[in-house]
């Protein structure tokens, strides 16, 4: 069989180079996979073949006619790691596994019309709210109906387009392992999705549609995680993790893995994403901390905001934000990101109006699905559909979403073991060792953390947070990298090409601020042909929303593809 590498045949993905030839770029900078030609074959990726034949059939309507499909259901590493039964869930509960292996599974569903269509996008969605560890399931089932002409229906619009839908379970916060262990500290997530990637690329020849055309969706953590794969492509940062689970493509081990294969996806589809999460608290006070109350911050563990801890940690976190944002070089600054903000707010209220939408003028009420509250920072001029924006009150704008939604608590991503909290909340048992349920992320969380025992802030290590990120016998600096989009981006890394990126207008779940410093990111990066950024017009925290609208941008690049 000829190789043909730009396809990945299944030659070229079930061969591995001899130890002589393998080549992986430094991962420093985030640099990328090199893929050298292939001599031995791998026992590994051999074990990863796609079965065409092994599926079961599913019956679905699509806008009232039947659709049948192939579902298949597969592990996509070759070492995984065996969970425990019974796992918590988001939220506080828990959830007994019948599978020990369904957060390294994916679904896929073909539509019969599409099983010999090699070029057909890859539909790929993950779901980790809250950066939350995800198993495997699908939405997909006998009987079930789908309307693909609904704007919140994506999984109709995907199966009607003849697109394949993948459905990919994930470890991240919270897993357990069957030995106990925390098993999803990050990167696994990333390390995961990329892991599920390059089982398609292993794959090409023999799946139907196309690993050249993956369209990454995601929402909430789940859009973190779609940010941070898209931005990542092919950095060898990952190949030590991937290796360790028996990715696709990956061979040696530690420093020396190495990579025969690419995990970099052609469009990103991220609502909400949660992201940056190293800078993520200091974003969020920065944006918030001059609006925050009694009345519009929520409660902590049920106890009540007050006015002591959290407000001198919001002080203090909203302190540090201009310094990082500034060294970016992004092209908004602290000084610049309100009008910045309020540029995009125009775009969209515009965009809107144009469209038909009954905008208040001042002093009239914004109804959203939450509350009623009179319009103070909106002035326009004009009429009907040719209304224009005239003012923005950046600063009331910012306070009418806080009373929209009362704000999340100081500290609102690192909380677990400062100002009092006495739960595991935010994002913070993403991070740490295995043999701990978590551990502080952010310099003013680990130097103010006052939980003892927890082996997290200097209490426990008696080292401070400098000396703790650089010391060498921990990974939290590295796991802190490989979850941040803007780490890689603008980097040797192959970021996808498109983007499509919203964040609700009354989303209050994490900064503006945030959101749009990774728009700059990307639009800064060189492998970026395109990103599409708006703040839905009264959206909150929520994705697939104007599927419509998505659907018809996602077709148009798609026809751009080669």
């Amino acid at each position: 069989m000829q190789l043909n590498f730009k396809r990945r045949t299944l030659a070229s993905a079930l061969a591995l180079i001899s130890s002589a030839g393998l080549l992986a770029a430094c991962g420093g900078d985030g640099g990328s996979v090199v893929e050298t030609p292939p001599a031995v074959v791998d026992a590994e990726d051999a074990a990863l073949k796609f079965d065409a034949g092994k599926y079961t059939t599913v019956t679905v309507t699509v806008d009232g006619a039947p659709m049948k499909l192939r579902q298949y259901r597969v592990v996509y590493v070759a070492k995984p790691i065996k969970m425990a039964a019974t796992q918590a869930t988001l939220g506080g509960g828990t959830t007994t596994m019948a599978d020990p292996y369904a957060y390294q599974s994916m679904i896929v569903s073909v539509p019969e019309a599409s099983v010999d269509d090699q070029k057909t996008a890859l539909y790929m969605a993950v779901n980790n709210s809250g950066w939350w560890t995800s198993a495997v399931a699908t939405t997909i089932t006998e009987g079930k109906a789908f309307v693909s002409t609904s704007d919140t229906d994506n999984i109709g619009a995907a199966l009607k387009a003849g697109y394949v839908v993948v459905n990919v379970g994930t470890r991240s916060r919270g897993a357990r392992a069957e030995d106990g262990s925390w098993a999803g500290k990050a990167p696994s997530p990333v390390v995961d999705t990329k892991a599920a990637i390059r089982y398609m690329r292993l794959n090409d020849s023999l799946m139907p549609g196309s690993a050249e055309r993956i369209v990454l969706n995601g929402t909430s953590g789940g859009g973190g995680l779609t940010s941070a794969v898209a931005a990542s492509g092919n950095s060898a940062d990952y190949l030590p993790y991937l290796a360790d689970i028996g990715a696709a493509g990956v061979t040696g081990a530690g420093d020396a893995a190495a990579s025969t294969l690419k995990d970099d996806v052609y469009m990103a589809v991220a609502y909400c994403p949660i992201n940056n999460l190293g800078n993520a608290d200091a974003g969020y006070e920065w944006q918030y901390s001059a609006v925050r109350s009694d009345a519009n911050t929520g409660a902590l563990g049920g106890v009540a905001f007050s006015a002591g801890a959290q407000r001198a940690a919001s002080s203090a976190l909203a302190a540090s934000f201009p310094v990082y944002l500034d060294s970016l070089n992004l092209g908004v600054t602290a000084a610049s990101m309100a009008d910045t903000i309020k540029t995009r707010l125009t775009e969209e209220i515009e965009r809107q109006i144009a469209k038909g939408t009954a905008v208040p003028q001042l002093g009239g009420n914004f109804v959203t699905a939450r509350k009623t509250l009179v319009n103070d920072w909106l002035t326009l001029t004009g009429t009907g559909t040719s209304a224009k924006v005239a003012h923005i009150d950046y600063a009331k704008f910012i306070d009418y979403v806080a009373a929209n939604q009362a704000l999340k608590t100081v500290v609102a991503f690192d909380a677990a073991g400062v100002t009092g909290n006495p739960n595991i909340s935010g994002e913070t048992n993403l991070f740490g060792s295995a043999n701990y349920e978590y551990a502080n992320f952010t310099e003013w969380s680990w130097n103010n953390n006052q939980k003892v025992g927890d082996g997290s802030g200097k209490d426990d290590t008696g080292l401070d947070w400098a000396a703790y990120t650089a010391s060498s016998s921990n990974t939290l600096a590295r796991q802190i990298k490989l979850i941040n989009p803007v780490a890689y981006l603008n980097t040797a890394a192959d970021s996808a090409p498109y983007w499509y990126v919203r964040h609700g207008m009354v989303d209050r779940d994490t900064g503006f601020v945030m959101q749009e410093l990774l728009h700059q990111a990307i639009k800064k990066d060189t492998s970026v042909k395109e990103v599409s950024f708006k703040l839905p017009y009264l959206v909150g925290h929520s994705g697939n929303y104007d599927v419509q609208e998505a659907f018809a941008w996602i077709k148009s690049k798609l026809n751009a593809a080669p």
